[in-house]
């Protein structure tokens, strides 16, 4: 049966509508502000024998469902050597190496079941506010193996059967500073699955399996179409572009992430291999985290092409095998943020070499991970962690975006309101910071200064962040933008961190602060070429001196 377009349309609301329904049940049910309010998780569909992307929830991280195709592969790899899932069968695993970004994402894997085989999977990927290690959080800018960074939990089952297996459930308890928060994680992303296998068994019954499975399947080829025509439409060549990471946060030296990208007909190669080889600090990342971040900067740049696996169908990207971008265990991987944002800004660089009218300057590249931890009065303890957000970069339409999160995900910055309710500590500054976005005839938007107050006893202070020596660039003539600058308050006055953008070890007491200027935006375009109207707005928004 060849299936009509109107059928083909509905079936693929449907299938991200599942997943978006996935995404808002466990943002409503969530324990951790990450989560609930930030939005640091994600749902998708997968194919039952390949584990590709079928379709992605548009409120979670786009990261996690490409990076959740290899989890899947990896679920399917382990059900195979136990004799195949089962009904009520769900895994569960944070192994950055087997399909995982880094230890803080937790994954949840489980087949949907038809007629005793399987249809498809669902999963659930969600950043859980601590699981032990070294530094509370588990951002530790210092580490130099996994084990440092949080407890290492690889594809088990969290449900055998429909059983569910409370002795995984005591040691991943036992294993963190905030068990009741790792708790209601957990059980939250076990009913968005439970959500999901609901809806998707209505629409099989509503449509069949044979229907659906072929709209799957259209979706996907449409996707690949699509994506090799638009690189069809771009000149053929080879494009080389290189950017650089401040340090590992053990070594202070810089990291070189380059990026060969050729076009030929209508494919597409991204070859890493010039990067820098493996580090000992955690901004390693693995090999699918790597693709899944060329997934990500290719729906920036090709953003009319359908979310799924259709997309890298024509695009060989190619790592070498002891390379920072295809880390091996036990190498630490806990900042892989900061790495897969300079591969992003890496390919919007190489792109406005050959189609300018397709790229824009680049984002502030870093989330900042900033840890507070400590005891409060009562003697409860607690662990803030949060990311923070700075300026996007101009493109051909416009200037960038202020004080925007980073283009790796549509999560949002966590509001002040609910951190200052959560902990003891005070926002006495939360404001866009002046000429931190990149000149040009379309500006980068302004990045943000944040400074917060202790109110309670002491705390614990770490930093994981990039940008605070190679600032973020402009394309097509535009500048760059303002890079990281943060520093905290001491008894001996204020301090800055000796590697720029990474912190470990400092302590912050009551009515001490901290201090963190965000990146702003590259800039689009000849500053030259900028509207004088644009100009004397600028001022007057107090947006330039």
């Amino acid at each position: 049966m060849s299936l009509d377009s109107i059928t083909l349309a509905i079936l693929k609301g449907r299938l991200e509508q599942i997943a978006d329904e996935m995404d808002a049940t466990l943002f409503r049910s969530a324990f951790n502000p990450i989560i609930a309010e930030a939005h640091d998780a994600s749902h998708g569909i997968y194919d039952a024998v390949t584990g590709d992307t079928l379709a992605q929830g548009k409120s979670g991280l786009p990261i996690f469902v490409g990076v959740m195709a290899f989890a899947v592969k990896a679920v399917i790899a382990k059900a195979e050597g136990q004799g195949g899932p089962r009904e009520g069968d769900t895994w569960i695993f944070n192994d950055p190496y087997d399909g995982g970004t880094h230890p803080s994402d937790f994954r949840l894997v489980r087949p949907l079941m038809r007629g005793g085989e399987v249809f498809c999977y669902l999963a659930s990927v969600g950043h859980w506010r601590d699981v032990g290690g070294a530094v509370p959080g588990n951002y530790n800018p210092k580490a130099t193996e996994i084990f440092q960074e949080a407890v290492l939990i690889p594809p088990v089952k969290l449900f055998d059967g429909g059983v569910y297996q409370q002795d995984i459930v005591d040691i991943l308890l036992a294993n963190s500073r905030l068990p009741d928060s790792l708790f209601g994680d957990l059980n939250a992303q076990i009913n968005a699955l439970d959500l999901g296998v609901r809806r998707m068994t209505a629409l099989l019954d509503e449509y069949g399996d044979r229907i659906v499975a072929e709209a799957m399947g259209a979706l996907k080829s449409r996707a690949e179409t699509l994506m090799r025509a638009q690189i069809a439409d771009l000149p053929d060549g080879t494009v080389s572009v290189e950017d650089w990471l401040d340090n590992d946060g053990v070594t202070d030296e810089p990291l070189k992430i380059a990026l060969d990208m050729t076009i030929a007909g209508d494919a597409l190669t991204l070859d890493w291999s010039r990067s820098a080889p493996a580090c000992k600090g955690p901004v390693n990342i693995s090999e699918a985290t790597t693709v899944a971040a060329c997934y990500v900067a290719l729906k920036h740049i090709f953003s009319d092409v359908p979310a799924n696996a259709g997309v890298l169908e024509p695009v060989i990207v190619t790592v070498d095998p002891d390379s920072i971008l295809s880390v091996r265990a036990p190498k630490p991987t806990g900042g892989y943020t900061e790495t897969i944002m300079r591969l992003i800004d890496v390919v919007f660089q190489a792109i406005a070499r050959i189609a300018p009218e397709r790229s824009n300057g680049c984002a502030y590249g870093t989330i900042n991970a900033l840890s507070l931890s400590g005891y409060r009065d009562s003697g409860a303890r607690w662990v803030m962690f949060s990311f923070f957000g700075g300026g996007h970069g101009g493109h051909p339409l416009g200037d960038g975006l202020n004080h925007g999160n980073a283009p790796i995900s549509t999560a949002t910055i966590p509001p002040l309101e609910i951190m200052e309710a959560a902990y003891p500590i005070r926002f006495t500054q939360w404001a866009l910071r002046p000429d931190s976005g990149g000149e040009g005839r379309h500006r980068g938007g302004l990045g943000a200064v944040y400074e917060i107050e202790l109110l309670e006893g002491e705390a614990d202070l770490t930093l994981f962040g990039e940008r605070g020596r190679f600032a973020p660039p402009g394309v097509a003539g535009g500048g760059a933008g303002a890079m990281t600058r943060f520093s905290w308050e001491t008894e001996k006055g204020a301090k800055a961190p000796p590697m720029a953008s990474k912190l470990v070890d400092a302590r912050l007491a009551q009515g001490q602060r901290l201090r963190l200027e965000t990146p702003g935006g590259g800039g689009y375009g000849a500053a030259s070429e900028r509207d004088a109207d644009a100009i004397i707005r600028d001022r007057a928004l107090g947006y330039i001196a």
